[in-house]
């Protein structure tokens, strides 16, 4: 079974944008609950109160965000049963629902492939759901708009990991093909140590097979020279000759071996 790279990463952190983003649609909630303050009254401190603590969480959970274990879950279902608390307390009072919103941005950041659009789905039923059974038609219009903002953020977060993800894919890919290459090399340079010292070992053999032959030769024809040159100087012209015959022999395989020695592009 093949894994998303996606789900082996960490949870993302999302940039300076939608962090602006995301911080500008939790004050505009707050905001507004201080501009509807008369038609509040008395339940004024407890929506600030439920905002605050709304807020408070979800920025714990986005400087130190966690996907294992149930506690994500449970963390979005009490800030789910939060913010609808708000919303159905008095639905003309739509946006409070942003919070559901901020609720799909942050499914995304912490989960990745089924777990995220599982939530996401939620979130959306969720806003739909609150405003329409007790607006009708007119809370369906009023939840469009966040519900198309509840599925952007996520799609962002998504195209964001998977970014993240082919680039560090690409990394492992060149940290590989480095490492291969550094084998290629550190394997090129033993091919050619062992093709040198092959070399050599031919080229010894040689010297002692032909040329160290020749010499020996040579010598023992210079001491049958010097013999005959004493006892029988009429047999000493052929004798020379094949002297001569020798040292010639001896030095075109010693400029043959020479010659092999020298570098290629020479």
């Amino acid at each position: 079974m093949t894994r998303n790279p996606a789900s082996t990463l960490p949870p993302s952190r999302p940039g300076p944008i939608i962090l602006a983003a995301v911080a500008f649609f939790y004050i505009t909630v707050v905001l507004r609950t201080l501009a509807e303050s008369r038609f509040l009254a008395s339940w004024l401190p407890v929506y600030l109160g439920l905002e605050l603590l709304f807020g408070v969480l979800f920025l714990l959970v986005l400087w130190r965000p966690f996907r294992r274990g149930v506690w994500p879950h449970l963390y979005f279902i009490f800030q789910s049963l939060l913010a609808l608390f708000l919303v159905v307390l008095h639905p003309s009072l739509d946006f409070t629902n942003v919070l559901l919103v901020l609720l799909s941005f942050q499914a995304a950041q912490i989960f990745t492939d089924w777990k995220r659009w599982f939530w996401v789905v939620i979130f959306l039923l969720l806003i739909v759901l609150s405003l329409t059974l007790p607006l009708g038609a007119y809370g369906l219009a009023l939840a469009l708009l966040p519900s198309a903002v509840a599925i952007v953020f996520p799609a962002y977060m998504a195209i964001m990991q998977e970014i993240q993800a082919g680039q560090q894919k690409r990394q492992a890919l060149l940290a590989e093909l480095q490492k291969a290459n550094r084998q290629l090399t550190e394997h090129a340079a033993q091919v050619k140590e062992l093709s040198i010292l092959q070399e050599r070992d031919r080229l010894a053999r040689e010297l002692h097979d032909s040329v160290s032959q020749t010499m020996f030769s040579i010598s023992l024809n210079s001491r049958a020279t010097r013999i005959l040159l004493e006892r029988d100087p009429q047999r000493l012209r052929p004798q020379l000759e094949q002297l001569q015959a020798l040292s010639q022999s001896a030095l075109e395989q010693m400029r043959g071996l020479i010659s092999e020695l020298r570098p290629v592009d020479q």
